[in-house]
């Protein structure tokens, strides 16, 4: 092995872009949390029902 590709090695990073999605009406949004913390569910305001609605992490975006 070369140094280079050593050098070069990519870390990786500590937290992760995820989609949330509304239980009840199926509103997205995007949320940040760490990499190694459980999957995100949270109470928040939903504009399509007007009402507060449980969200639920749904899949991994990206890294950040």
């Amino acid at each position: 092995m070369f140094l280079t590709n050593i050098l070069l090695k990519k870390a990786k990073s500590k937290s992760i872009m995820v989609l949330m999605e509304s239980v009840v009406s199926g509103h997205k949004y995007t949320q940040i949390r760490e990499r190694l913390a459980d999957k995100l569910e949270v109470i928040r305001f939903d504009p399509y029902i007007m009402k507060e609605s449980v969200y639920k992490e749904r899949k991994k975006i990206r890294s950040i």
